[in-house]
């Protein structure tokens, strides 16, 4: 999942960085109001963490602005006041859900994970499965075949990506905005780098190959031979 996180406290914003990627999260982050703004409306994420006291734009203003705009992204609101008008006024704005400072690492990740169940199950289920592949987006487990995978943070994202779409070619591109921060992924070949490792992992071993790569696209996960097209 790709997470913006709005703080204008380095540290603070460091701390919650390093520990959502050492978690498999892709993170960008923002210092400001205007600038979370911007990021937000031009960018997919699936979760954003912000401040409420910011410089330029205040998070409330913020999340009031996105919701406007019809951004849907599930937003944890930060405040250092535990007042009930400040988590009202979270709420009232659009926020899903408030903490208050100072938090501990884990409940972050709790509430955050909490959100990302709740944005995905109204939907979607939580296991997900194509052929003899079980994904479990609660436990991070993943097997085939009833045997248990061993994979890192990111493999995991990548590979819950293409289960999400199962039978859609996804691009490149697709796949990296939804695992790495915007920073990292220019054109370069760590998508392809990383389906390699998959596909060691996944199909090697097993006649029924399930990832696919789509010339001049990207890759798809499927036990078909065929291309859905939306």
């Amino acid at each position: 999942m790709r997470v913006l996180i709005v703080e204008d406290e380095p540290k603070i914003c460091t701390y919650i960085k390093r520990g959502l990627e050492e978690q498999g999260y892709a993170v960008d982050t923002a210092a400001n109001g205007r600038e979370a703004l911007e990021l937000a409306l031009r960018t997919p994420f699936d979760l954003m963490v912000l401040d409420i006291m910011l410089p330029e734009l205040d998070g409330i203003t913020v999340c009031e602005k996105l919701r406007q705009k019809e951004v849907c992204t599930p937003i944890l609101m930060l405040t250092a006041r535990d007042t009930v008008e400040d988590r009202v006024s979270g709420l009232d704005a659009g926020a899903d859900d408030y903490l208050i400072k100072p938090f501990a690492l884990s409940e972050l990740l709790a509430r955050l994970r909490a959100l990302g169940r709740r944005d995905h199950t109204a939907t979607k289920s939580p296991v997900l499965a194509v052929a003899d592949l079980t994904l479990d987006t609660r436990s991070h487990r993943i097997s085939r075949s009833g045997k248990t995978l061993e994979l890192t943070a990111k493999e995991f994202a990548v590979i819950e990506c293409l289960m999400r779409e199962a039978g859609y070619a996804l691009s490149r591109q697709t796949i990296a905005d939804h695992v790495w921060d915007c920073s990292v992924f220019n054109e370069s070949n760590i998508v392809d780098v990383y389906i390699r490792n998959l596909r060691r992992k996944i199909d090697a071993g097993h006649e029924l190959k399930l990832i696919h790569t789509v010339r001049g696209i990207g890759y798809r996960l499927s036990a078909e031979d065929s291309v859905k097209t939306t």
